[in-house]
């Protein structure tokens, strides 16, 4: 159990140098939302709404939500459109719920099919591995992981529809978000990124949308990676402070505010069905697909209760990285590059 509660502190603004400023008047500063826990330990205080400081400064619509210098611009550049999965609904224009205005062109779909941000680096005749973001996140916590990975493989990191660079509809426009359809949607892509088998790596809650595709497509898989997935039936209610902290980059963006809201009720109401298909599925005798779980012990999100017995009674790997917390590429990213290849170094199983 945590406790939350605002911190803040005041101090003079800046002052122009033109202009007096009376030293009683303070500046405003953000508040940041700390949770304590309950252990009273204040080595587990964390901030809910971090200020700009703390984070890289990149909006999950794909571009800055602050004044401060941002990489978005340098990450867009590295990537590429890939073009998959039919546009659904009757093409017509996305209008605002409350006002029936058109919306802006980031809450259109494509005319035909979606429009995918990807990132793809290392030589295409290696074996390929695609890098796939949890909820909320982006192609972009993988930044550091796909140099070291690119070395010896080919790999592809791409932003899930609704997320990032790609086509973030508004729901009922194309794409209502749930989580069939990213199933569906996931099938197009891969097929237009690889016409080979590939190793899918997947963190967080889109685990169990990456092993419901992989449950009838055994064949296309050399590994299966999950990075902190939801595994019990704890971790199948969708913690409310999870979208709290990734709220923030969403306030600047309609299409990336519709994209977040949609998503988080596909969880809250399909997420616990999606889990307990994940376990049957990796539990199965049917099963053949190599399959590794890594999980960072300070994952705040997710207990480790319960993912020790899972992956022993289900003969899965299981590799413990202690020093990363939920988002393992993020926190230790050279660690987990260098634990995914010596993965994919092994020879797959027939």
């Amino acid at each position: 159990m945590a406790l939350c509660f605002f911190s803040a502190s005041l101090s003079l603004p800046t002052r122009h140098p033109l202009i007096s400023t009376p030293q009683n008047i303070p500046r405003k500063r953000n508040l940041p939302l700390i949770c304590r826990s309950s252990s009273d330990s204040d080595e587990e205080d964390y901030l809910l709404d971090a200020p700009v400081s703390i984070g890289d400064g990149f909006s999950f619509s794909g571009g800055k939500y602050s004044d401060e210098p941002s990489p978005a611009d340098q990450w867009f550049k590295q990537g590429k459109i890939v073009k998959a999965h039919l546009v659904g609904g009757t093409g017509e224009k996305a209008k605002d719920p409350i006002f029936g205005l058109a919306m802006a062109g980031s809450s259109q779909a494509s005319t035909d099919l979606f429009r995918w941000f990807c990132v793809e680096s290392g030589n295409p005749a290696n074996q390929t591995v695609i890098l796939i973001h949890g909820f909320p996140s982006q192609a972009y916590s993988y930044r550091k992981v796909l140099p070291i990975l690119s070395k010896n493989n080919h790999v592809i990191a791409f932003d899930w529809l609704g997320f990032g660079f790609s086509d973030k509809p508004q729901p009922k426009y194309g794409f209502d978000y749930t989580l069939k359809e990213f199933v569906d949607s996931l099938d197009s892509l891969i097929n237009e990124l690889s016409k080979d088998k590939v190793t899918l790596v997947v963190q967080g809650y889109f685990s169990p949308v990456v092993v419901k595709y992989a449950q009838d497509h055994q064949e296309k898989l050399n590994n299966l990676i999950l990075l902190n997935p939801p595994l019990t039936a704890k971790h199948a209610n969708l913690p409310s402070t999870l979208a709290m902290v990734y709220r923030r980059p969403y306030l600047t963006s309609g299409s990336s505010g519709f994209a977040l809201n949609a998503i988080s009720r596909s969880m809250k109401k399909e997420l616990k069905g999606y889990v307990e298909d994940m376990r049957k599925i990796l539990g199965d005798e049917t099963w053949k697909v190599r399959t590794c779980v890594c999980w960072g012990e300070r994952d705040r999100w997710l207990s480790f209760e319960g993912v020790e017995d899972f992956c022993r009674e289900s003969n899965h790997q299981l590799i413990k990285v202690p020093m990363a917390g939920h988002h393992v590429q993020e926190d230790c990213s050279e660690e987990i590059a260098n634990i995914i290849a010596r993965i994919l170094s092994k020879p797959a199983p027939i």
